[in-house]
């Protein structure tokens, strides 16, 4: 019984002393230094800056970079040709340009002689100057009353009108709005004259029977640019060129 009683008590005081004893720290955990022989890096939780370069954005026509360049001599070259109406540096749509490459061989200029924003006059081989039809010179008809009175076909019949005369008068104001486009001027009053011009030239081929095939150049389709182009005329005159390009014969 005394026994018994003596371990009972043995074995509470051994509890008594496992409760009272601290709990051990954890060890340490060592530092590991990388294999470089550098010294240990200590680990932070601070935010770690990116240093890496931000990759550069496309470049862009106007860019000094070499595929930019490129392109601006690519446009360059096809507006200088190097006809002599395209007397400024601004960059030509490219159909235009084109227009004014195919010109520039048949086309030469007076430049003594300056037209709408100082763009030399120019004439064609014929003698036909855009001095000699330009709308501007009127004082009393608005762009579209001039061209339906300075550019009238043959009143007996469209298929006798002179056809190469309308080309040329075509011509010396296509390379005229080259010409301004160039040096950044206002084309707007121009583009009525020049595509009613160009109505006719259509109406003329084809009532001479050879209509012309691209689809830019149809009557219709140039009877749209003359109207589109001249939303301040009167009503009247725009029913003209409405009526002129319903006459193919």
């Amino acid at each position: 019984m005394r026994t018994t009683t003596f371990l009972s008590s043995a074995i509470l005081a051994a509890a008594s002393l496992s409760l009272a004893a601290p709990t051990p720290a954890p060890a340490p955990v060592a530092k590991v230094p990388f294999v470089t022989g550098k010294p240990v890096i200590e680990l932070s939780n601070e935010p770690v800056p990116i240093t890496h370069p931000v990759p550069k954005t496309k470049n862009v026509i106007g860019s000094s970079s070499p595929a930019a360049a490129a392109a601006n001599a690519d446009v360059h070259a096809r507006q200088a040709q190097k006809a002599c109406f395209v007397v400024g540096t601004e960059t030509l749509p490219k159909e235009v340009a084109d227009v004014a490459t195919s010109l520039a061989g048949k086309i030469t200029c007076n430049a003594k002689v300056k037209t709408l924003s100082g763009v030399p006059d120019v004439s064609t081989a014929s003698g036909v100057t855009f001095s000699s039809v330009d709308f501007s010179q009127s004082k009393t008809q608005t762009p579209l009353a001039f061209a339906l009175d300075k550019f009238a076909t043959d009143p007996t019949s469209l298929a006798k009108t002179d056809l190469q005369q309308f080309q040329d008068m075509l011509d010396v104001y296509t390379a005229t709005e080259a010409g301004i486009r160039s040096v950044g001027g206002n084309v707007a009053a121009l583009k009525i004259p020049k595509f009613f011009l160009a109505m006719q030239v259509s109406r003329i081929q084809t009532a001479q029977g050879n209509p012309p095939k691209g689809a830019g150049q149809q009557v219709d389709h140039l009877r749209d640019k003359v109207t589109k182009n001249a939303p301040k005329e009167d009503k009247a005159l725009i029913d003209q060129v409405v009526k002129l390009a319903t006459q193919t014969k």
